[in-house]
């Protein structure tokens, strides 16, 4: 792509908003070299790494690179044998560093399953070095100071020099605190010529001994180092001297180390530069609300809602531009200021940053084509230099185009032909844009001449467009209408302006009637086509509303189907838990009965009633019919009042009502039993079927019902398992209503707490048990349950 159309289009602009994003010295230098590509694969390369780059940014956020310095100077240096500084080793470190965690990260993404089309390769080429890495680390701080870990050397003769810091410090505080403070001009311990030293008044020289090293300006102080700390700056100084040299052998045994992988850390940095750049990319992309472009082998170019990159994207009016598939040639005609030049610029600018792998900043599904060349007359390129008037320095710069373009270009001029005679211009304009044409190049075109409006609807392959201009508010809305030539707003904006009408009218009659009846075809297309763009945008919106509307009720349909399959599936499942239960619990009532007779021991009434009740609490009634109207009517229909006969449901007993307890509950005359039960257990029967029941008990086997077992207010179910214990509960519950005992304690112990919990919630589902609380903390506390029952 030829220089010239960079320029003048600001290319490099473009490239500058993208600076702020990077890193590191390498991804600056990719930044530097980023130029437009001219082969579709190459283009397509490019912009799939920029995908890349835009889902990690928008899954998971940026690519982790740390800020990296240039470190090619110190690997130059390297192969020379040379020792780095300790500066330069913690920058090589950084890379090293940073290039383990890249693959750590994308090992993540990896297991993530992250849609990544080309950016994996690179990171496959990045080479980790643990154990030089892990040296360097060790080493060299990120600031290039080398730490005691070095080497134990250098840990031994550090720790030497803080003792002997330390016993110098004690040594002069001596002086600074004691008796001798007086003598000193500042109780301060300083150094001059790296040895500790304490700021004396002159006159006291002598007080100290030692050695002179410094003095103030006036003479009146002199830094003196005491005679007795003299010998201990001396192993001070011996010790830091030791010091720089063990650091000096570490320096040159870490450079020794990293030597032989120059090429492999050189290849990181690269990578990483890489990297930081695909990021840099797509953090532009997001902040510009930039897209993924479309390519066109055949240079069909479709943008939709196109903004010129470097506007404010809150001010930027964006137009739909194409070319290519429908014509090849568009004739942009519109007074000045309209947006004539910004949109060729828009249209440009826009080609060259897709061919440079950069997404555009136009609405998803636009296409731009890959073109082999670029080439733009626009602007005042008049040299005073040269000797060129206006018109000359366009038509030289054409003349250049005419003879580079081929049927792979694209030509952008603005105010072609301008500069001269009207009538010549405009015939010269007709024919540059038919050798264009003939070589089979796109254009795109601005003019003010009106014969070109003609040639735009005549020429095969060729379109006319405008700038749209508000007749009302004398204000260009900088919108493109594509199909519709520009009329001429000029007698309109004079009148507005305030000329004379007489001047205006007598304008209007030296007008030819042809070209006023062109202005007025013209705006009456203008119009028609403002209608029609705003219905399409509503038609478009509503599209989208219902197209939205659709997918979200088909995945609401999807997910309703999957939930009710899988409701289905676990309600199958608890109802064949709930059946199999049932029956383990049948057989064993049924057992323990049977197991009773053949003992030959007598079944006592309450026994028989807690069979009973046992076997129909197995029985769970359909929620649905609950919810069935017809059923709920029949109900209504049977109110219970006294001396009805009913049905006792849990116990399977008949008898009567005897009176009202409460709100819903009723007292039930059962043979010689009286017992207050729920509505909800009660069934309403006929009096003929209570009377045959009762005809039926002399037929039946004599039934004794002694009380076998002592009534006790008192269970405990400690060392009980858990579904024993719930029988248990069960049972002891109902002797205690038999025997009218209330309030009654269950010691369930501490233990776990499942023991206690299933008490809880086996009295809490009881309709017959009033309320319960734990017991005093001397009768045994939350290891035992008081139940009062109703």
């Amino acid at each position: 792509m030829n220089e010239k159309i960079l320029t003048t289009l600001a290319f490099d602009q473009v490239k500058d908003q993208m600076k702020p994003y990077l890193v590191t010295a390498a991804g600056k230098k990719e930044l530097q070299t980023l130029t437009p590509v001219v082969k579709i694969d190459q283009v397509n390369q490019l912009l799939l790494e920029t995908s890349d780059g835009a889902n990690i940014l928008r899954l998971v956020g940026v690519i982790p690179i740390p800020k990296l310095a240039d470190i090619s100077p110190q690997l130059k240096r390297l192969k020379i044998e040379a020792t780095l500084s300790a500066t330069e080793l913690a920058a090589i470190g950084r890379v090293l560093r940073a290039s383990g965690s890249i693959k750590l990260f994308f090992d993540k993404l990896e297991q993530q399953a992250v849609p990544l089309a080309t950016i994996t390769k690179y990171v496959a080429e990045v080479v980790t070095i643990p154990d030089v890495t892990k040296r360097l680390v060790t080493s060299i701080e990120n600031d290039g100071h080398i730490t005691d870990e070095a080497s134990s050397a250098l840990h031994e003769v550090r720790q030497r020099i803080s003792r002997t810091e330390a016993q110098i410090r004690q040594q002069m505080e001596a002086y600074t605190r004691g008796k001798n403070a007086k003598y000193l001009s500042d109780a301060i311990i300083t150094m001059r010529n790296e040895r500790y030293v304490i700021p004396v008044q002159a006159n006291y020289r002598s007080k100290f001994g030692g050695v002179v090293h410094d003095q103030s300006q006036t003479g009146q102080t002199l830094f003196i180092e005491p005679q007795a700390v003299m010998e201990m700056n001396n192993r001070l100084r011996q010790a830091q001297i030791e010091e720089r040299q063990e650091e000096a052998r570490v320096l040159a045994e870490l450079s020794a180390l990293i030597a032989p992988y120059r090429a492999e850390i050189a290849h990181n940095e690269t990578i990483l530069g890489k990297l930081d750049f695909i990021n840099a990319k797509a953090q532009l992309a997001h902040a510009s609300h930039a897209t993924l472009p479309i390519l066109s082998a055949e240079n069909h170019v479709n943008l939709r809602q196109a903004r010129h990159p470097l506007l404010d994207i809150n001010r930027a009016v964006a137009n739909d531009i194409s070319i290519g598939e429908d014509y090849q040639a568009i004739v942009i005609t519109g007074p000045n200021t309209g947006g004539k030049t910004i949109t060729l610029k828009t249209l440009g600018l826009i080609q060259l940053m897709g061919q440079a792998g950069l997404y555009i900043p136009a609405n998803e599904e636009s296409t731009i084509g890959v073109f082999s060349e670029i080439f733009a007359d626009i602007g005042d390129e008049q040299s005073l230099e040269q000797s060129l008037s206006t018109f000359s320095a366009h038509m030289d710069n054409t003349i250049s185009i005419l003879n580079q373009i081929d049927s792979r270009s694209l030509v952008l001029l603005d105010e072609v032909g301008a500069g001269t005679d009207p009538k010549e211009g405009a015939a010269l304009a007709m024919a540059i844009l038919d050798a264009i044409g003939a070589k089979g190049s796109f254009v795109v075109a601005t003019t003010h001449y009106p014969e070109l409006k003609v040639y735009g609807y005549n020429r095969p392959k060729t379109t006319n467009a405008s700038m749209e201009f508000d007749a009302a508010t004398l204000q260009p809305t900088y919108r493109l209408l594509m199909g519709i030539p520009g009329r001429s707003n000029a007698l309109e904006i004079a009148s507005r302006l305030g000329l004379a009408e007489q001047i205006v009218a007598e304008a209007k009659s030296l007008t030819s009637n042809d070209s006023q009846d062109l202005n007025d075809m013209i705006g009456d297309l203008v119009a028609q086509r403002k209608l029609a763009h705003d219905r399409t945008i509503q038609l478009d919106h509503d599209v989208a509303d219902a197209q939205t509307l659709h997918d979200e009720l088909t995945t609401k349909l999807e997910q309703y189907e999957q939930q009710k399959d899988k409701l289905m599936q676990q309600a199958r499942e608890q109802a064949n838990h709930a059946v199999a239960q049932a029956r383990q619990e049948a057989d064993k009532i049924v057992h323990q009965l049977r197991k009773l007779e053949q003992q030959g021991v007598q079944v006592e009434e309450n026994q028989l009633i807690d069979a009973k009740g046992a076997l129909n609490a197995l029985h769970v009634e359909d929620s649905r019919l609950k919810k069935n109207k017809v059923l709920q009517r029949e109900k209504r229909k049977h109110n219970f009042a006294i001396g009805d006969a009913v049905l006792v449901k849990s116990y399977g007993q008949y008898g009567e009502l005897v009176q009202k307890r409460g709100q819903n509950d009723w007292e039930v005359q059962l043979g010689i039993l009286k017992m207050q039960v729920n509505e909800r257990d009660l069934e309403k029967v006929g009096k003929e079927q209570l009377a045959s029941k009762r005809d039926e008990e002399p037929k039946r086997r004599v039934v004794r019902t002694t009380q076998t077992t002592p009534a006790t207010a008192r269970l405990d179910l400690r060392g009980h398992r858990y579904e024993q214990a719930m029988g248990e509960i069960d049972r002891f519950i109902d002797h205690a209503i038999l025997n009218n005992l209330s309030p009654v304690t269950i010691i369930h112990g501490k233990g776990t707490g499942a023991l206690r919990k299933g008490t809880h919630e086996y009295l809490q589902s009881n309709p017959r048990v009033a309320s319960f609380e734990y017991a005093a903390p001397n009768a045994g506390g939350d290891g035992a349950t008081i139940v009062y029952l109703s």
